[in-house]
């Protein structure tokens, strides 16, 4: 089969996304300038650079009482920060709970009864239970092509690494089985790994 995004494909449901798989989840802390905290899911999100080191998430939907753009970006957009936090098996359901579209004074941590800690760098609340959260200064967003669609790159100031997690200096990922997005509804976790070098190492 080929299709072209333009024309459509003919299937169900769109395959785009199942296509580009397994992805990490981004789960995105943020907080408004009025002071309320959000916490929301985004599946188009990854690290891009070790030094200095940055991550990107981007957001592709609207809601009515944000304009062109849903909580997380603009309340990125007021502060210039925000907080990356990795999703863990165990935090499945708390996570789906908090991808509802919630009105813009829900505190999804309370909603889905999620413990919040401090960062250290930024202001803004963080997961507790997170196995790492990274927290981040705004560096640009970027306004893709189609309604809606911005990606929002930050720098990194500050990581946050439960101490179960770390196995002889490794950040040992079958320790907390990180919760990857597939296409559709359907979500994966990594419960094992193996290693290669790459030639000439």
């Amino acid at each position: 089969m080929f299709y072209r995004p333009e024309e459509g494909h003919g299937l169900p449901h769109n395959p785009f996304n199942a296509v580009v798989t397994p992805r990490p989840i981004g789960w995105i802390a943020t907080r408004g300038a009025d002071g309320r905290d959000n916490l929301a899911p985004y599946s188009f999100f990854n690290a891009v650079a070790y030094v200095p080191p940055q991550v990107m998430f981007a957001s592709t939907s609207a809601k009515a009482d944000r304009g062109d753009t849903k909580d997380s970006v603009a309340n990125i957009r007021e502060t210039g920060v925000f907080c990356v936090n990795i999703v863990s098996a165990a935090l499945t359901d708390a996570m789906n709970r908090t991808s509802g579209p919630w009105a813009r004074e829900v505190d999804e941590f309370a909603d889905a009864g999620i413990d919040k800690a401090d960062c250290e760098t930024i202001a803004c609340a963080r997961v507790a239970a997170a196995p790492a959260a990274l927290e981040c200064r705004l560096t640009q967003i970027v306004q893709l092509r189609g309604a809606a669609n911005f990606a929002v790159f930050g720098e990194v100031t500050g990581v946050h690494l439960r101490d179960d997690c770390l196995v002889d200096g490794i950040f040992d990922v079958t320790r907390f089985q990180p919760l990857t997005r597939l296409g559709y509804q359907d979500y994966a976790v990594i419960r094992e790994k193996f290693s290669l070098k790459r030639p000439g190492e």
